[in-house]
């Protein structure tokens, strides 16, 4: 990645039987976002370790995912009206198109990979494995989906919506079930982002399931657009209001950015929290959260040296 430079700046679902879902088969050939994994490992080869890591996740939802369902939303404007209204967002556990046998399958693949690339502790691994011979892994999971997804949000005036405290990280088990849940949830919404009901959701959380942003882009009319760090649901947002602490005052804005300008970070200097944004403004390709979140580590250190948490 070029150096960094520091810059200041003042609804129901039913599951529909899809005839092309069918398990995937050895040999296919690699995703587009393989293919920029791969590319990103010549270019920073120091981050080697991680995106071989990420390479294996994303082998590991591809061939889940081909199982999946094809989800179908009962939804017009008066009911995305009701959900923004209430800051409550549109899927119950409930409506997850889920296959316990799909969830054991990753939930363990996943914590396998995280642990040969010392992504886990050995102690949480183990853990992890016995969730997963637990007869009560859906009930645990979810418990942990409506944490995010069905807890009170309390609605301010005007944009956005605003939650109290910061969530608090679960840690590692937190970011297993995240990467396992993954594929389920971008299922449903691969389905909703075309709904052009969405664009009236003016809260800084999920509209589908609830979840913060992981990342942003830049779109090419300058619009900021947030992506969840759940399901990967992109919605509009205001380009400089901080997604977390509702924040709009552009002097408390900071901003570090690569040299070439592809990636940026909005740093807040009210809650101390960032967020990073991929430029598609003049990009050759179209954000890609887990590619980008791997080329951004450098980043996350430039943020986190400056005092600021992720």
């Amino acid at each position: 990645m070029p150096g960094v430079v520091v810059e200041s700046e003042p609804c129901m679902i039913r599951a529909v039987t899809d005839s092309n879902d069918r398990p995937a088969r050895p040999g296919r050939p690699d995703t587009q976002e393989t293919s920029e994994l791969h590319a990103l490992r010549k270019r920073q080869p120091e981050l080697a370790d991680a995106i071989d890591m990420h390479i294996e996740l994303l082998a590991v939802q591809r061939r889940v995912r081909a199982r999946i369902p094809s989800p179908s939303f009962d939804l017009d404007a008066n009911i995305m009206r009701r959900q923004r209204d209430e800051a409550r967002p549109l899927l119950r556990f409930e409506q997850i198109p889920l296959e316990p046998t799909d969830l054991r399958l990753v939930l363990r693949q996943t914590a396998e990979i995280l642990r040969r690339f010392d992504a886990l502790e050995e102690t949480e691994y183990q853990g992890m494995q016995t969730l997963d011979r637990d007869a009560g892994l859906v009930a645990l999971v979810g418990e942990w989906y409506r944490e995010k997804a069905e807890r009170p949000f309390a609605v301010s005036p005007g944009s956005g919506s605003r939650s109290g405290q910061p969530t608090v990280d679960n840690g590692q088990r937190n970011h297993v079930l995240t990467l396992a849940l993954r594929p389920f949830l971008s299922r449903c919404a691969e389905v909703l982002q075309p709904r052009t009901e969405l664009a009236i959701w003016s809260h800084s959380h999920c509209p589908l399931c609830g979840g913060e942003p992981e990342l942003a882009v830049i779109m090419p009319t300058a619009e900021r657009h947030l992506i969840c760090g759940r399901c990967a649901l992109q919605w509009k947002f205001d380009p400089l209001s901080c997604p977390y602490c509702q924040n709009d005052d552009r002097s408390a804005i900071s901003s570090f950015a690569t040299s070439d300008g592809q990636y940026r970070v909005y740093a807040c200097n009210v809650c101390k929290r960032y967020l990073k944004a991929y430029d598609g403004r003049h990009a050759s390709r179209p954000v890609m959260p887990m590619v980008d979140s791997v080329a951004t580590l450098p980043l996350d250190a430039a943020a986190m040296q400056r005092g600021y948490v992720g």
